[in-house]
């Protein structure tokens, strides 16, 4: 039988691990893409360039994260180590990895090989749990989202038949979202019916593991990116002080989100009613804070590649606004975890957005060196409220 057995199941397999390295290489090629239509000369210019290059980075954000969620949460309701779950983590890896060289022109040139392995790692998955399945229950949850994908690859495929990015995206966003929206509701197919996330059969506790493995990922990728920009560039002060401001903020990030509600997320899904039910709100949570975390490394390297001199607007809204999405997502985590928001992440988001006008004449260093005076705010206002007190216990919600 394909479903969980033991405690060696509960933790992520060595497979799922080297699964998540691809995710590092694909999120680089994103952010890099999004670096490139940021500092074009139209972007500074024209505000629609800037938007449809933030609405491809956004999409393609979102895709990555669908493939990585539909692998997390099959290992998780499926014990990760039998042969045939492993062949979809491999099919995935490798389509994810097809997608990732594609990315850079997904929605030109590469738009073929990108659709190819986005659909190949969603429809494989499901119809070989569906043939492993026969006979149990839980055929009939894989055979509605063999058939949803099946349903949207038609509007993937049509996509392909435009060359305008444009029209690509007016066939591909609507697929996009079809397959979240029937993600939430349980995969509603008519004449199959469909499942509430109560009723699913999950280890909570490896899914927590593995979207602290994903945030890890993410946070990789902006020090990678953090690196990169700065070996190959000039090493003068204003980079030099650019880069060490990046790896403060990177630090903050790290020290934010695992106090304390990361730290024992996996706790709070142990302890919760509805583990499924949690799981699945956290995934909306960390799709917000890997958001915040990815925009936050575009805008280290815009930062360090140019810390001085006019800060665009779009440039202004990536410094500070990646933070303050991160934010957002770790206040939801929170909720999650301890059935409350501390007042100190409310104010920091409030002040990061603030900024926005407060630095529309300041250089992209400063405008950074405010995201990281904030952050550094509400590390230490953690550190205050932990100070001689016994580490504070998980209440859930649900």
């Amino acid at each position: 039988m394909l479903l969980h057995k033991g405690e060696a199941t509960r933790r992520a397999s060595f497979l799922e691990l080297f699964f998540d390295l691809v995710f590092v290489f694909a999120l680089t090629r994103v952010v890099a893409r999004a670096v490139e239509d940021l500092t074009g000369r139209a972007a500074i210019h024209q505000p629609e360039v800037v938007f449809a290059g933030a609405t491809k980075t956004l999409f393609l954000v979102l895709a990555l994260w669908s493939v990585w969620h539909g692998s997390a949460w099959t290992t998780s309701r499926y014990d990760p180590y039998q042969p045939i779950v492993q062949s979809t983590v491999l099919i995935a890896l490798v389509a994810s990895m097809v997608m990732g060289v594609a990315i850079p022109r997904a929605f030109s040139v590469n738009a073929v090989a990108f659709v190819a392995g986005y659909l190949i790692a969603q429809l494989s998955r499901s119809l070989l749990l569906a043939i492993a399945l026969r006979g149990h229950e839980q055929q009939r949850l894989e055979l509605r989202i063999f058939i949803t994908y099946s349903a949207t690859a038609v509007l993937w495929v049509l996509g392909l038949l435009f060359a305008w990015s444009g029209a690509r995206l007016l066939f591909w966003l609507p697929a996009l979202a079809i397959e979240y929206l029937a993600n939430r509701f349980g995969w509603p197919v008519p004449g199959l019916g469909r499942s509430a996330p109560h009723t699913w059969s999950i280890a909570g506790e490896h899914l927590a593991e593995r979207y602290q493995q994903f945030f890890l990922v993410a946070l990789g990728e902006a020090v990678l990116v953090t690196g990169l920009t700065y070996a190959t560039g000039n090493r003068n002060p204003a980079p030099t002080v650019a880069f060490a401001v990046t790896l403060a903020v990177s630090v903050l990030i790290w020290r934010i989100y695992f106090y304390r509600a990361g730290q024992i997320f996996a706790e709070a899904v142990r302890q919760s009613r509805r583990p499924a039910h949690i799981g699945t709100s956290a995934a909306d949570s960390h799709l917000l804070i890997i958001t915040g975390v990815i925009t936050t490394a575009i805008g280290f390297e815009l930062v360090i590649a140019q810390p001085t001199g006019f800060t665009p607007f779009a440039w202004l809204a990536v410094i500070l606004g990646g933070p303050a999405l991160y934010m957002v997502g770790r206040s939801r985590f929170e909720y999650e975890v301890f059935n409350r928001v501390s007042p100190s992440r409310i104010v920091a988001i409030g002040l990061l957005l603030a900024l926005i006008p407060a630095l529309l004449r300041a250089p992209p260093l400063a405008v950074l060196s405010g995201a990281a005076v904030v952050l550094t705010g509400v590390a230490l206002v953690d550190a205050r409220r932990a100070r001689g007190k016994p580490p504070e216990p998980p209440a859930p919600p649900m």
